[in-house]
């Protein structure tokens, strides 16, 4: 019966407009208050402290105050002009470029709509002025942004790997190689989209290995970025944590006495936003801690653990389901706030048929991945609409054959674990 009154609260208070995570916590609140049964307040005070003592959790805030940094810091328009040297003389070139280069950027921030924000700020305007169709550019800039939390440092990895006390390190690994196919998916996607338009009879830019060594060099910074990250966490010289400690320091070397695109009184205004972008991630992983506690208590996951497998004992018709709902709730809730309430609850039925819990890990972010290109929430298109001035129902409809490409994808990876286990298997 509690359970019934928790999420119906929570129910109604996200209906009325509350923010997420003052939903959980009054929701939390008004259960132990006033539902028989149900643990003492002090258990929410207790979770909430203990959710926010957490070491890995430092990693957020870090990841994104670096990600804002090089993007104001001029990384990521020489990882543009960097990955335009390399595939400039092919055919839809700049296609190539928008998803190679929301890639490398992934692979630096760990946010999908950071990845948008920064690439699209400057390949959007090229595309068009090229004469690629407006919509079609922000759409393909929005999907090759959600890109940049499959392939590590990711933020929802960590969120994942701190709710379902996993390791980080391995999710990093297993998400490298479904980053990848889906950046292949998404050029090739982009070719046959604009296949007969005439933007593919323009002149090309002539092939030089002179302007690639000079891109390299004036882009070398920003590419050594993720060799740092990712080879000083498998190297064993810091952990994930360390690792967004080491990329904030890195990024204010680079933007302030390598690019000099920034200066010291800069600072202030990157510090803040990052600031303000943290804090609302963190005040929703405390409160989904005592919530999540809540819910446990009164044993929901093993209940909708039960209720599933009543459905069918086919694990394959199990984790289409899950697939069906995830990608329901990613179309209208925020990725971390859906993976701090749903871990705990999924987890369970995960592990009952068979599933690794690092697989799921990807699974789950790959359908809340795609929730950022799908109506309403729809993060990604809404930022590419900012960038483009294009509005969200032209970019939606130009995004129906890059979404297909991502459920094709999500099949294979929901199938196929070794796509997403085949590194980690070999790091061990």
């Amino acid at each position: 019966m509690s359970g019934i009154v928790l999420f119906a609260a929570l129910g109604l208070l996200l209906l009325v407009g509350m923010p997420i995570a003052m939903s959980l916590g009054m929701s939390s609140l008004f259960v132990m208050t006033f539902v028989d049964g149900t643990p003492p307040i002090s258990l929410m005070a207790r979770s909430i402290v203990t959710g926010a003592d957490s070491f890995p959790l430092i990693a957020v805030p870090l990841f994104i105050l670096a990600g804002d940094l090089m993007q104001v810091g001029g990384l990521s328009k020489r990882i543009i002009a960097f990955a335009s040297s390399l595939v400039g003389h092919i055919r839809a070139s700049l296609c190539y470029v928008n998803v190679i280069a929301s890639m490398f950027f992934a692979a630096i921030s760990g946010s999908a709509p950071a990845t948008v924000a920064a690439i699209g700020s400057n390949i959007i305007p090229a595309m068009n002025k090229q004469g690629y169709k407006d919509d079609f550019s922000s759409a393909l800039t929005a999907s090759a942004g959600m890109i940049g939390v499959m392939i590590p440092p990711s933020i929802p990895f960590i969120i994942y790997g701190v709710s379902a006390e996993v390791s980080i390190g391995k999710l990093f690994l297993a998400g490298i190689i479904p980053g990848l196919l889906f950046g292949l998916a998404f050029m090739v996607m982009s070719r046959f989209v604009v296949r007969h338009h005439p933007v593919m009879n323009l002149e090309l830019t002539p092939f030089s290995w002179s302007n690639v060594a000079k891109e390299f060099r004036s882009s070398i910074w920003a590419l050594i970025v993720p060799g740092i990250i990712l080879g000083g966490i498998y190297g064993g010289v810091f952990t994930p944590t360390e690792a967004g400690a080491v990329a904030v320091v890195y990024a204010i070397l680079c933007g302030l006495f390598i690019y000099k695109e920034i200066s010291l009184k800069d600072l202030p205004k990157v510090f803040a936003r990052s600031t303000l972008t943290s804090a609302t991630i963190l005040v929703l992983v405390v409160f989904a801690a005592a919530f999540g506690r809540l819910v446990t208590f009164e044993q929901i996951p093993g209940a909708v653990a039960n209720a599933l497998i009543s459905l069918s004992d086919n694990p394959i018709v199990i984790l289409l389901l899950i697939n069906l709902l995830l990608l329901f709730i990613g179309m209208f809730m925020e990725t971390i706030s859906a993976i701090i309430i749903l871990t705990p609850i999924l987890l369970p039925v995960i592990i009952k048929i068979g599933v690794d819990p690092i697989v799921f890990g990807v699974i789950l972010t790959v359908n809340l991945a795609i929730g950022f290109c799908t109506p309403p929430l729809g993060v990604n298109i809404f930022v590419a609409s900012q960038v483009s001035n294009i509005s969200i129902e032209k970019i939606s409809k130009a995004l129906v054959p890059f979404l297909a490409i991502m459920l094709v994808l999500l099949m294979a990876v929901t199938f196929i674990p070794s796509i997403s286990l085949a590194l980690t298997d070999l790091v061990g």
